[in-house]
């Protein structure tokens, strides 16, 4: 896509929940990799396709909606251990820059607030495009990667294993599959 294609991307977007993915990947027992999700997340896109520094993004997650695909595991990712959801119900991305790095690569920067603790995280973001729909919605679609220290938030349980190490990292990759529908004025 050229830059005059770009900038006719311009405009507000709303994140689409239901062909998006918030995941992450954390290694376990350092011999494997537990992945996950979050099912209930919104959030916003500000695109500015003829000044992609203007750019913004938002998204907001309901941290109850956490899945790894194992209940027992998810409660305690729920529980004071890690997330402690009933006083902390939700992690947020304010970015505070945004840069193009050549042809469809991008970085956002910005404030990744859990558990009360709000620290910077930069994501490296690739643009997959932009099409209309079916139904009429012009949609774009991104790929992001982020790693992440989870201590940097104050998440520190762990359990130490006889053979040495820990049961869970501290990295956390994080990665986002986000296709967002233009808001009609």
């Amino acid at each position: 896509m050229t830059a005059t294609d770009l900038g006719a991307l311009t405009g507000t977007y709303e994140i689409d929940p239901a062909h998006s993915t918030i995941g992450f990947t954390v290694r376990h027992a350092m011999v494997t990799n537990v992945k996950g999700s979050f099912k209930d997340f919104s959030g916003t896109l500000h695109l500015d396709g003829t000044d992609p520094s203007r750019s913004t993004a938002s998204l907001d997650v309901t941290m109850d909606s956490i899945d790894t695909g194992n209940t027992d595991r998810d409660g305690h990712l729920r529980s004071a251990d890690f997330f402690k959801t009933d006083e902390f119900p939700t992690m947020t991305f304010r970015s505070t820059k945004a840069e193009a790095l050549g042809e469809d690569a991008y970085r956002i920067t910005g404030d990744l607030s859990i558990l009360g603790t709000t620290r910077p995280i930069t994501i490296d973001v690739e643009f997959n495009g932009a099409a209309r729909d079916p139904f009429g919605n012009e949609r774009v679609g991104f790929e992001g990667k982020a790693e992440i220290k989870r201590s940097d938030w104050g998440l520190t349980w762990n359990a130490a294993l006889e053979t040495g190490g820990v049961l869970v990292s501290d990295k956390i990759k994080l990665d986002f599959d986000v296709s967002a529908i233009r808001k009609t004025a």
